[in-house]
């Protein structure tokens, strides 16, 4: 698996989410809404996907 990111989008994810108020250095809240607003983003692209492919099956038969 290929984790590596450009180091300015690397930056910017950072930038985001770090706190220095924080003992781990980053703020959990920002991260956790950062996580699930892409998760929410996987899953409507997902449905989207889902739906366009039983369109096309349903053409096919």
């Amino acid at each position: 698996m290929d984790l590596n990111i450009p180091d300015e989008q690397f930056q910017e994810i950072l930038n985001q989410i770090k706190s220095e108020e924080s003992p781990v250095g980053i703020d959990a809240g920002k991260t956790h809404v950062l996580i699930l607003q892409k998760l929410l983003d996987i899953e409507s692209r997902l449905n989207d996907l889902e739906k366009a492919l039983s369109r096309r099956n349903k053409d096919d038969n």
